[in-house]
């Protein structure tokens, strides 16, 4: 097999093991919505961990032996394969909308990362990396407290935080790429640094994208977070490392427009999730409607007192009957109930002293019948 074929391979595989870490992690998300970033005791999150390491060091290793133009578009396919992938192992299909957002999301990624032209390996300076490493820590934190202000709406909050560990996971990607120049003249301990940074930004990728996975679906946040890893590892390319897009100004508008095709397929992506939470939440708001007194999720409560009903009898499932004893016609609203000393007047049937309705422990109020003791005994 020549070194070419084989990178093709990897990267294929490394597709594969992204996109099967994606899906892992969707269903972990959906399992356990009390842990927002990092599940630790799911066996199954660090399943999903694993398949994500695999998968970068599987891209790592294809880069060893292909072009970054060819293996860097091919890592776009993680998106194209995560939704048959989603439909065959966990029943999760996606509809055409999503589909055709996936489809553009690739094509322009791809289309992107094949215009970008390679470079002189360099480095970067102490500077250089701290400015990098701040701007990129500066905008994950923004992004997570956007996100968090954006809870009320799961796709849009998704998107957010997909965009932090993107942007996480292309800043570790440019870190590795200056720690593999600087080992090439050797190993020294002033790397340790630049070590740590890929470190808390490949943790910080992960966590970010466990909780965006979180309530929002699978093919919005992977389309994100593949689409803006590379993105971000690109930007740093062409304004530190000297990197260029192929074939001038043509390359350039082409290139353009490719990060637009792929920016709605994202926008597909996240419409579609809209229009999805908000057809859930119509049915949610249908179910008081049809049925009368009830509020989705709980126990229907009772209602009031039923109009010509004694006051302060409630009813239960069914309406009450008309009362046993006639009320006094009102003088004043018409709406108006009332009060007990208007009952207590009432005349009982069979000339018998007036019965109090009163309240008793918040409880039904039902007439009591009083007995005549001093009425006539008849004898035989």
């Amino acid at each position: 097999m020549s070194a070419l074929a084989l990178s093709v391979l990897l990267s294929f595989v490394s597709a594969v093991a992204y996109a099967g870490g994606a899906i892992v992690q969707e269903q972990v998300a959906v399992s356990s919505p009390d842990r927002t970033y990092a599940p630790l005791r799911r066996p199954a999150w660090w399943a999903a961990v694993v398949l994500n390491g695999l998968g970068g060091l599987l891209h790592v290793v294809a880069l060893a032996y292909g072009p970054l133009s060819l293996v860097q578009p091919l890592g776009a396919l993680t998106i194209v394969f995560a939704l048959p992938m989603a439909a065959l192992f966990v029943g999760r299909r996606a509809g055409a909308t999503a589909w055709r957002g996936a489809v553009m999301a690739t094509v322009g990624l791809a289309g992107l990362l094949s215009l970008v032209g390679a470079s002189d390996a360099r480095s970067l300076n102490d500077a250089e990396r701290l400015l990098v490493a701040l701007a990129t820590a500066g905008g994950v934190v923004a992004l997570m407290i956007a996100g968090r202000a954006a809870r009320r709406h799961p796709a849009v909050r998704s998107v957010l935080l997909a965009v932090g560990s993107g942007a996480a996971f292309g800043m570790s990607s440019v870190f590795t790429k200056t720690v593999a120049v600087d080992w090439t003249s050797g190993i020294a301990l002033t790397e340790v640094p630049s070590l740590t940074v890929i470190g808390v930004f490949a943790t910080a990728g992960i966590l970010l994208s466990q909780a965006a996975y979180r309530g929002a679906g699978l093919a919005a946040p992977l389309a994100t977070l593949t689409v803006v890893n590379p993105v971000v590892a690109a930007a740093v390319g062409l304004t530190l490392f000297g990197e260029s897009f192929r074939h001038g100004t043509t390359g350039t508008v082409l290139a353009l427009g490719c990060a637009v095709v792929a920016a709605g397929g994202l926008i597909l992506l996240t419409t579609e999730r809209l229009g999805d939470g908000q057809d859930t939440v119509g049915a949610t708001e249908a179910v008081p409607e049809a049925v009368p007194g009830a509020v989705a999720g709980t126990v229907p409560r009772l209602a009031g007192a039923v109009q010509g009903a004694v006051p302060g009898c409630v009813t239960g499932t069914e309406p009450l009957r008309e009362p046993l004893i006639p009320l006094p016609a009102q003088a004043s609203a018409p709406n108006a109930a009332p009060s007990y000393g208007d009952l207590d007047a009432l005349p009982r049937p069979g000339g018998g002293p007036s019965c109090r309705y009163g309240p008793f422990h918040d409880g039904s109020f039902v007439p009591v019948p009083a007995l005549d003791r001093h009425r006539t005994r008849l004898r035989s």
